[in-house]
């Protein structure tokens, strides 16, 4: 009977310190803002409330647009006012037309700050399939990533494709990139391209960024590798980047998909070691510290072909690279704010 008693208690006691553990009310608006450490400016974001919210580094709105995007992107521009949107969707929510295939995204569309529509593209005939990245490129075409339906020569059966699409403004196709038609150019060892050709997987590479490099000091000092309209693209399921050169349309730079062991307690500079599932690579422009290297977020949760170890912990990190050395320069994860790894993680 004491023992029931000391279990009971025990059992108690752990309801308890789970409760002291989950906060009672969730904060709403900025939590932390130090003007002289964070980089001022504002924040756009697509909402799960079908909006689009521009608000200041205090949390406070400073307009909304009734519209969803994949994501939201502002017009360059003084005093534009425009952001690109996503204007319909298929209501289909069938294996290949989950959210983040593009595959359910009918139209995206140009909106002013009053939230009309100034210029559109896609319909339910000829759908935009647009994901994870649209912007307004200098020459005044849109860079749209979209997704389609696609056999690779020799498979029996499809996979979603991701490819790099340049419309003018009137619509028309000016540029065309497909990961699909460039898979033996990857960097996938034979074993790998098995894997990948058996697994059946359809949204099979995740393209998640797909964006322009910019001015930057490599090609300023010869490296045409790194000349400003190339474009960078990361596959999340591939852990790979490549650099595409807008000229020839050939692969003219490559990271992954092998990597050593990753190691968070390594010292800076090191060799790039294992990203599992990063997002949101991109080159640093001038006017930054870094400017012209590459910062990513290395999620580290589940990918690769086959799929990739984790540390003992899975844990994120943010590593900043430099491109030409090909060696980690600067890096945050949890143990750089004296926390336990794990306090870092996302696994998207």
């Amino acid at each position: 009977m004491k023992d029931i008693i000391k279990i009971i208690a025990l059992y108690l006691m752990s309801l308890s310190l789970t409760a002291n553990a989950i906060p009672m009310a969730i904060t709403h608006g900025t939590t932390l803002y130090d003007p002289a450490k964070a980089w001022s400016g504002y924040i756009l974001f697509a909402s799960r409330d079908a909006k689009t919210y521009l608000i200041d580094m205090t949390g406070n709105e400073i307009n909304r647009w009734p519209y969803h995007a994949f994501p939201a992107w502002p017009i360059a521009g003084e005093n534009s006012g425009k952001i690109l949107i996503e204007l319909a969707t298929i209501d289909n929510y069938g294996v290949d037309y989950q959210p983040f295939t593009g595959m359910r995204n009918v139209s995206i569309g140009e909106v002013n700050w009053q939230g009309k529509v100034v210029w559109q593209y896609g319909s339910k005939i000829d759908p935009a399939h647009q994901h994870h990245e649209i912007q307004r490129l200098p020459d005044g075409n849109m860079l749209i990533l979209r997704a389609k339906k696609k056999r690779i020569d020799g498979w029996d059966h499809d996979i979603i494709d991701d490819y790099i699409d340049i419309i003018s403004p009137e619509g028309n196709s000016v540029w065309h990139w497909s990961v699909a038609d460039h898979f033996d150019k990857l960097g996938f060892d034979s074993q790998q391209q098995k894997i990948i050709k058996g697994s059946r997987i359809g949204n099979l590479f995740h393209i998640n960024t797909a964006t322009p490099l910019g001015k930057n000091k490599w090609y300023d000092s010869g490296d045409k590798r790194f000349a400003p309209d190339n474009i960078l693209i990361n596959s999340r399921n591939g852990n790979l980047a490549v650099i595409i050169c807008r000229e020839t349309g050939e692969i003219v730079w490559r990271l992954g998909p092998h990597f050593p062991s990753v190691n968070y307690q390594g010292g800076i500079p090191r060799p790039i070691d294992q990203l599992i599932g990063a997002h949101n690579i991109h080159m640093i422009p001038y006017g930054l510290p870094g400017a012209g290297n590459l910062l990513i977020f290395d999620n580290q949760g589940a990918a690769g072909f086959p799929q990739a170890e984790n540390n003992i912990v899975s844990a994120s990190r943010v590593i900043e690279i430099d491109p030409q050395s090909m060696k980690i320069v600067w890096e945050y994860n949890a143990d750089k704010s004296k926390q336990p790894l794990y306090n870092f993680y996302s696994s998207s």
